[in-house]
């Protein structure tokens, strides 16, 4: 996602222009705490959708989900009725697998806002999901979370990361050696196009403070 947003201008203002943006894994808290000199908490996806699915039973809010697939959400539906006692899911919407029309787009809008949903994850994979929510920001009458792959792994669709590969930063190689043909390419240029950026960058905070 970083590297997206260096490579794409466009996509970069679609981040800069979010109310929020997390600090997802700790290759990244790495990187700041070497730029800037202290480190950031590590967010990650899923827990910040279990607080917030648990803030939504404690409050009476109800939540909608964009995006996955129908049976995918289906099986999110199912595990997380069971497991959060309480919660409301307003409603939840596959959209098809292209771009979508404008007319598509308002109809969603009108679903979602007539559902009175109050917080709206979006899980339509990155940058798709962040471009579209920043298209949707106005039409919106709810926050929206861009979520990835974190509605599978929350409700255990997916295998999660050991813990201690996500502490020692190899959750990228955990995913990787699950499925190596569709992710070994993408890796090798994102994971080798980020550490250059990054030692670009701190030989120009040092080249600047001599």
């Amino acid at each position: 996602m970083t590297v997206e947003a260096l490579k794409n201008p466009i996509f970069g203002e679609v981040l800069r222009d979010s109310d929020l943006a997390v600090l997802d894994g700790m290759p990244l808290c790495w990187s700041y705490k070497l730029l800037h000199g202290f480190m950031p908490d590590r967010i990650a996806g899923r827990h910040l959708m279990h607080a917030l699915i648990k803030d939504a039973v404690i409050n009476n809010r109800s939540i909608y989900f964009f995006g996955s697939t129908p049976e995918k959400l289906i099986k999110a539906e199912q595990f997380l009725l069971k497991n959060y006692p309480g919660l409301h899911i307003a409603g939840m919407i596959s959209p098809p697998f292209r771009s979508l029309s404008e007319e598509e787009n308002i109809s969603y809008a009108k679903q979602i806002n007539d559902s009175g949903a109050s917080l709206v994850f979006v899980a339509l994979g990155c940058p798709k999901q962040e471009i579209w929510m920043h298209h949707m920001k106005s039409e919106i009458n709810a926050t929206m979370l861009g979520i990835g792959i974190a509605l599978e792994v929350l409700t255990e669709q997916q295998v999660s990361t050991p813990v201690w590969m996500e502490r020692a930063g190899l959750e990228w190689f955990f995913r990787l050696l699950k499925e190596p043909k569709r992710l070994f390419k993408r890796y090798l240029y994102t994971n080798t196009y980020f550490i250059f950026i990054l030692l670009r960058t701190i030989i120009q905070k040092l080249v600047k403070f001599k």
